[in-house]
Parts: structure tokens; sequence; C-alpha cells
């Protein structure tokens, strides 16, 4: 009996030591019950079944409107130039802060927003929490609390040599690259026959803690005279050119090679005779990463009007050849070889006034998704049948938009028996039918947002559509219930419970609608109807918000 027990001991033990070795196994790949992720995309999940139910509604909480841009950025909006924030969050409006009205020459031109790295050690508390990374008009680069607009810190990137004007992330969250415009003389000096070689200037900057990398300038010398646009994406030094040629090139290797020295921001510095603090006003930041040789190139192609995107697994690459008559012909081809996909060359023959446009998911998925103005495909590269090498295009899914309503008969009966015929045909994205505005990923719920519009006379409905990422079927559908008028400028945000439209109108004219989720059925009419609910309107912070 003490045999058998000691048997089963041990038996229990290597059990126990396997369960052991398959949880830390598991562990390391993020599969862990107790862990936050874990109970994270458990919630999300609900989230989107709660979403998705008949019953869950998204009412219109409250509505505003500026006379300046109107910027959305989780859960904030931002109005009056970055100087008001608004929470999104709570059902009446709710002013995180309110700063004065700043000068023509504190003027913000773009921003960014800044999350807190995990599993990270910062050397500030307040860099655990989300900021707002600006530029303004006189190079100066802040980072602003996001909560309340306090400026964290400061660097002045350059005097009046440059004006930078853009920040994009080569790295989210990682890596972040500020622009300037591009440089161009002034008419008398251009006369006068002075050359002006330097087209760009790039600064690089780790964040958090916020460091630089390097600053370069693109010289026409070194990239050519028809240089028209430069970029930095995922280590990728991306020059475009005025006859539709993008040349790709290394930055990481241009980094090492051309790299004159590391500078620390705060430290004093002598360069080139002059001393001064790296960030600080009026040194700015040196130029130290000059390119004196063409770098390496490591990929180029010619597309018309330098559309070119990189994406799918195998790595594959977007194009329209270079040639107006081509203008909606998108070509799928392979990054190792440049052969053209089988099925890879995509054209939706639209006509349309508003092209078509086709773009990798953004899921990681690998897949594409081609937009025209009544139907959406979502395409997937897979292996051609007997032949391991070539890879071919093929539907994964489509949606279509819902035109049944639609009559365009070229030859009409009146009511006296006279036959008119029409000399011309509705166009595919007129008004008048089911339209595809916007298309859209919300990667937190794994859902695809589509906007459609139909517009009749000064009268325009919209729908916001859920569907399935996986198979396209639709999940949910919520009217907007602002007239949507399709000569103006729109943006539509889906970010989990929240549904925020933000409208530009003419004369610089802007609105910003606020849509939450709501799960009260006794309410459902509330949602649906702007006559049968009180809208109140009040004043806070200077600004009229109307809301319910």
């Amino acid at each position: 009996a003490a045999s058998a027990a000691g048997g089963r001991t041990a038996a229990s033990r290597a059990l126990g030591a396997h369960n052991v070795c398959r949880l830390l196994t598991r562990r390391a790949h993020g599969f862990y019950a107790r862990d936050a992720g874990v109970a994270h995309r458990k919630n999300l999940g609900l989230l989107r079944e709660i979403i998705c139910q008949e019953s869950t509604k998204f009412k219109n909480v409250w509505t505003t409107h500026s006379a300046s841009p109107i910027a959305y950025e989780r859960g904030r909006i931002y109005l009056d130039n970055y100087q008001c924030c608004i929470s999104s969050i709570a059902q009446e409006p709710r002013i995180l802060y309110q700063k004065p009205k700043c000068s023509k020459s504190e003027k913000i031109e773009d921003a960014l927003l800044l999350e807190c790295p995990l599993g990270e050690i910062l050397p500030s508390p307040s860099d655990y929490k989300s900021s707002l990374i600006v530029l303004t008009v006189q190079n100066w680069l802040l980072r602003l609390s996001a909560d309340s607009g306090e400026i964290l810190e400061k660097i002045y990137l350059a005097g009046s040599c440059c004006k930078f004007r853009y920040l994009s992330w080569d790295t989210p969250q990682e890596v972040m690259v500020v622009k300037s415009a591009q440089n161009k003389l002034p008419a008398a000096a251009r006369q006068a026959g002075i050359q002006q070689s330097i087209l760009f200037y790039l600064a690089v900057f780790q964040v958090l803690p916020l460091s630089f990398i390097g600053m370069l300038e693109i010289n026409k010398k070194i990239f050519g005279n028809s240089v028209t646009d430069v970029a930095i994406s995922n280590g990728i030094l991306i020059v475009m050119y005025s006859m539709g040629l993008v040349r790709l090139y290394n930055f990481q290797a241009i980094l090492e090679q051309f790299m004159e020295q590391p500078l620390d921001l705060g430290r004093e510095f002598n360069w080139n005779g002059q001393v001064g603090v790296v960030g600080k006003y009026p040194f700015g930041l040196p130029c130290n990463i000059k390119i004196t040789d063409t770098p390496p190139l490591l990929f180029e192609a010619s597309s018309l009007e330098n559309a070119f995107q990189i994406g799918g697994y195998p790595w594959h690459y977007i194009i329209t050849p270079n040639k107006k008559k081509y203008k909606g012909v998108f070509h799928i081809c392979s990054l190792k070889d440049n052969a053209l996909a089988k099925n890879g060359v995509q054209d939706m023959k639209c006509c349309s006034l508003e092209p078509d446009w086709i773009y990798f998911h953004p899921d990681m998925s690998g897949r594409i998704i081609h937009v025209g103005p009544n139907l959406i495909k979502v395409l997937k590269l897979k292996e051609v049948k007997n032949n391991t090498d070539q890879m071919e295009i093929a539907e994964d899914f489509t949606i279509v938009a819902n035109r049944e309503n639609c009559v365009n008969n070229a030859v009409t009966v009146t009511a006296s028996g006279r036959v008119v015929k029409k000399r011309f045909n509705l166009l595919d994205d007129d008004p008048e039918q089911e339209t595809f505005k916007i298309v859209d990923y919300e990667d937190e719920l794994d859902l695809l947002s589509t906007v459609a519009v139909t517009q009749i006379g000064a009268d325009g409905k919209a729908h916001l559509d859920f569907h399935c990422n996986e198979h396209g079927i639709l999940l949910k559908s919520i009217p907007l219930l602002e007239s949507w008028d399709v000569t103006y400028s729109h943006e539509v945000y889906f970010d989990k419970d929240l549904v925020l439209h933000i409208e530009q109108k003419p004369n610089r004219r802007f609105s910003c609608y606020v849509y939450q989720m709501v799960c009260d059925t006794a309410k459902d009419d509330e949602c649906s109807s702007h006559e049968k609910t009180e809208r109140v309107f009040c004043k806070k912070g200077g600004r009229i918000f109307e809301y319910i």
C-alpha cells in the first residue's frame, strides 16, 4: 500500500512538473489566465458582444461647433489649436483644460499622442501618463500633459534656416520624425541665380524618455533635383520624385555610415565653432547626419502620383502604372522579384468623380482592402496551386452598398405615352445612390467599420456599419442623425463605445457630434429621432454645447 501511494505521489509530481513547464511555455507566448492582457482581451470580447446586440444603441449625447479645426485622440477632443481639451467619455461635455488664446507665433502646426510603453522604467512620474507632442510654428517641440496641457518638456529645433511643419511615426510610440517644409528660395533670390541645394530637414527622436537620435538634410546634390517629398517609416527612408519614382533606403545603415557624432539633449556642445546647449534656444539641434554620398538603394518603383505601399506575407507592394490612363488600376507585385501576382491587376472600372482606393489591411493579416463607390473587396494572398514560388490574389469577402431602390433606366415612358431617352447615365458615386465614403478598422474590437451615404437634394443620410473582420458579416448599423453633405469634408472615429463625427463646412466652420453607447431599451426611440428629444444649450469655458 505504501508502495502504491509512493507511486501515485511520483506520478502526481511528474504531472505537476509537466503542467508547470506547459504553463511557463504558454506564459512566454502571452497565454496566462491571470495575466492582465488576458482579462483585457476578455473584456473587449464582452464589449464587442454588447455593442453588436440589437438592443444596444448609440445616442448623440452632445454637439459643439468651432471656427478652427477639431482633432480627436483617444477619448480627448482638441479645439482652438489644441488650447482646449474636452473629455469625450462623459455624457455631458467635461473640459479637461482651457488655455488662453495663443498668439500666431505660438500656433501649433502638428501633434502626436504619446502613450506610456508597457514594462519600461521611466525617469519621471509624468512619463507614465499620456502626453501630447506638439510642433509650433516657431520650431519648438513641446511635450504636454494630455489631461492638463502643462508643458513637461520643450526642445528648440532650429532657427530660421528651416521651418519644421510635420510630425509622424517611424515606429509607432517608439521613434518619431519631425519634417520641415520644402525649402524654397524667394523669387528674387532665384532670379539672382542663387542656388538652394537643401530641400528638406528631418529630425529623428526616440520617445519616452525623449532623446535625440539625429538630424539629416535631403540634398539635391545627393538625391537629385526632382525630389518632391521624403518620409521615414519602419526604418526606411522614402524619397519621392516628380516623375512618379519612389526610392527606398535603409535608414539604420545611413545612421551607421553618415552620423558624425551622437548628441544628447541638454548637453553643452561645440558645433563648428558655435557653443550651445543641444535642444535649447538659440542653438537648437545640429545637423549631425551628413550624407556625403548616395546611400545603397534598397528598392525603387515608378507609380502614378508616387502611390506606393508595402505589406502582405510574403512581402508585396501595390502601385499604379505611371500613366494617367491607368488611374484606378492597381498592380500587386512581389517585393522579392517584382513579379506580378496572379490576378494581381485590380480594376473596379469605376465611373465616378472620386477614385477608388486600395491599401493593406491594418490588422496585420496581410490582406488587402479595395474600396469603390458601391463595393468593398477584402482580398488575400495565397500560393498558386502547384507553384509555391508564385502568389495569387483571391477574394476573401465583399461588402456591397444597398442600392436596391436605385433605378437608372435609359428609357422611360411618361403618363401621356411619350418615350424619353436619357442622354447620360448616373455616376457610380452619384449622391442619390448609397456610396461608401469611409472604411476603417477598430483593432481592439476586431471590427471593420464603414460609412455609407445617400444624399437626395440638400438632405444627406449616413449610417455607420460594423462588420465581422474575418468574414464581412454585417453585425450592427448605426444611423448618424445629422445631415451629411457630400461636398463637405468628414471624419468619423469609432473608438470602442464611442462614435465621433467631425465635419468641416465652408468658411472654416467645424462641427463635432459625439455618440455614446446606451443599452437602455426604454430609450430606443430617443436615439433615433431628433424631434422626440429635448436638447439643451449650455455654455462652458466660453463655448456653447448642445446636449440631451
